[in-house]
C-alpha cells in the first residue's frame, strides 16, 4: 500500500449570508486559494458555482478532529506524572511491607509484559509496568500492578492491587473479576470469607494491615 501524508492549511467558516460569503472570498481569494475550506451551513447552487469557478477546495458540513495544543499536552503530561507518583508511593510502601515478611519470595519487575509472553511466579509479584494484550501472568502469591492491564491475570494470593483495566481478563482464586468493578485508578482485590471484595486504594491509604 502506498501512502502520502500532507500538512494542510484549513479554514473553517459558516454561511450566514450568501452575498457576504462571496464578497469575503472575492476580497481574500489569494489568501485562501491554497487552503482546505470547511463550510458549515446551507450550500446554495450559487455558492457551489462560485467555489468551482474560483477553484477553491472545500468540504461541506464535516467536523475535523481538533489537534491538542501545547498547553493541553503539558497538562496531560503533568497529570500522568502525578498518577505515576501516587502509584510508585503505594508500590514502594507495599515493597517494604512484603520484603519485611520474606515468606512470599517477593519478585519486583519494572518491564512491560508483552503480547505472547507468559510469566509464572510462585510468590508475590510487584510489577511496575503494564501487561499488554495477549500476555499472561500466573501468580501464586500476592500481586501489585501499577500500570494498565490488557492481558490475562491468574492470581491465588491474599490480595491483588490493580488499576482500572477494562480490557483485562482477571481470575482471582478461580473466580472471574468483573472489570466494571475496577472503577478507581487503583483497586484492591481481596478474598475474605470466600467472597471477593474490591475496594479503592487512595493516596492516603498506604497500609494494608
Amino acid at each position: 500500500m502506498k501512502s502520502n501524508q500532507y500538512s494542510v492549511k484549513v479554514y473553517e467558516t459558516t454561511i450566514e449570508d450568501e452575498k457576504k460569503f462571496i464578497e469575503f472570498f472575492d476580497a481574500n481569494h489569494t489568501l485562501f486559494k491554497d487552503h482546505l475550506i470547511i463550510i458549515q451551513g446551507t450550500l446554495s447552487k450559487r455558492i457551489k458555482s462560485y467555489l468551482k469557478k474560483k477553484s477553491l477546495t472545500y468540504l461541506h458540513n464535516i467536523t475535523l478532529p481538533k489537534g491538542r495544543n501545547r498547553k493541553t499536552l503539558e497538562e496531560k503530561f503533568l497529570e500522568e506524572r502525578r498518577e505515576n507518583a501516587i502509584s510508585m508511593e503505594i508500590a514502594k510502601s507495599e515493597l517494604r511491607r512484603l520484603s519485611s515478611r520474606l515468606q512470599n519470595n517477593l519478585t519486583v519487575l519494572d518491564r512491560m509484559i508483552r503480547s505472547g509472553q507468559e510469566l509464572n511466579i510462585d510468590g508475590d509479584l510487584l510489577l511496575l509496568n503494564r501487561v499488554n494484550s495477549g500476555a499472561t501472568l500466573k501468580i501464586k502469591g500476592n500481586l501489585i500492578i501499577t500500570k494498565v492491564v490488557e492481558g490475562f491475570v491468574r492470581c491465588s494470593g491474599n490480595f491483588m492491587m490493580i488499576t482500572t483495566s477494562p480490557k483485562a481478563n482477571i481470575i482471582f482464586h478461580g473466580v472471574p473479576v468483573d472489570n466494571e468493578l475496577l472503577k478507581n485508578k487503583l483497586n484492591r482485590v481481596e478474598l475474605k470469607h470466600n467472597e471477593i471484595i474490591i475496594t479503592p486504594v487512595l493516596k492516603k491509604e498506604i497500609s494494608w494491615a
